[in-house]
């Protein structure tokens, strides 16, 4: 596989990973999901204060690569064999996306189905065009779900609707998306890129350690007593105390000014 088949850039402290496997919808076949992996692992020493996934030409990710499925198949390659060498893959992208401790924006333009659409939600905020369509129709392949998706759909929507999406495999608008709740911002299509932009932007010049620190428990917060949940914020808060973005956020604050974060 070339290295083309993900693609990161990083710029003004943005990195951007871009699925580029256009003619294919970005399917995410066994090899492409580990080179996501390999990208996200290089963003986490490069000085980088948010991130950006999206996806090259007309969908953001068509979900696994039914081709390599049929190839397994019809090659009598064990169900055992298959997972690990697809399933488990695609896995490990997922964990690494929602694992990074930097803020992680999914920018969808197009549609994301099955794997794809796990990964859209294994981001921390999902912004959309109005092109923008997901589905989790793992049934239309006779598969149950995986990629996240038992985790992150009904922690969105509640159980009952989650198991209706899947269920049926419907494939969701953008607005419709927006309204469930699994698209955080739906754009028009002549904001779009502006939007995205500014969103972006705006969390890349944030207090980084603080806002790493306030993602961590934001996911750790549904799945901790009240108690946990103050002496993990206490925790944060030493931490982000000893900031130098904390010291010109508070003197930017007595001042009148806005602030000028360096993410340290």
């Amino acid at each position: 596989m070339s290295d083309d088949a993900v693609l990161l850039t990083i710029e003004d402290d943005v990195a951007t990973v871009t699925l580029n496997r256009p003619d294919v919808r970005n399917a995410l076949a066994a090899d492409t999901a580990e080179r996501l992996t390999e990208r996200f692992d290089t963003i986490a020493d490069s000085g980088a204060r948010c991130v950006v996934l999206e996806g090259a030409g007309p969908a953001f990710c068509a979900g696994g690569d039914v081709g390599a499925m049929v190839e397994g198949v019809a090659g009598d390659q064990p169900p055992a064999e298959r997972v690990e060498l697809v399933v488990a893959a695609i896995h490990g992208a997922i964990e690494a996306v929602h694992d990074c401790r930097l803020p992680v924006v999914a920018k969808i333009d197009g549609a994301t189905f099955g794997a794809g659409a796990g990964l859209a939600l294994a981001c921390d905020v999902q912004l959309a065009s109005p092109d923008a369509k997901i589905g989790f129709g793992f049934r239309r392949v006779g598969l149950a779900i995986d990629s996240g998706v038992s985790y992150f759909l009904p922690r969105l929507v509640g159980p009952n609707k989650a198991k209706e999406l899947v269920f049926t495999g419907e494939l969701l608008d953008a607005d419709t998306a927006r309204e469930l709740g699994i698209f955080t911002r739906l754009f028009e299509a002549d904001q779009f890129e502006d939007g995205v932009e500014n969103i972006v932007t705006t969390i890349a010049e944030g207090p980084t350690v603080a806002l790493t620190q306030a993602k961590r428990l934001l996911d750790r917060g549904t799945e901790s007593t009240f108690e946990q949940a103050l002496d993990d914020e206490a925790t944060a808060q030493g931490l982000a105390f000893t900031t130098a973005d904390h010291e010109e956020g508070a003197t930017a604050f007595m001042e009148h000014r806005s602030p000028e974060f360096e993410g340290r």
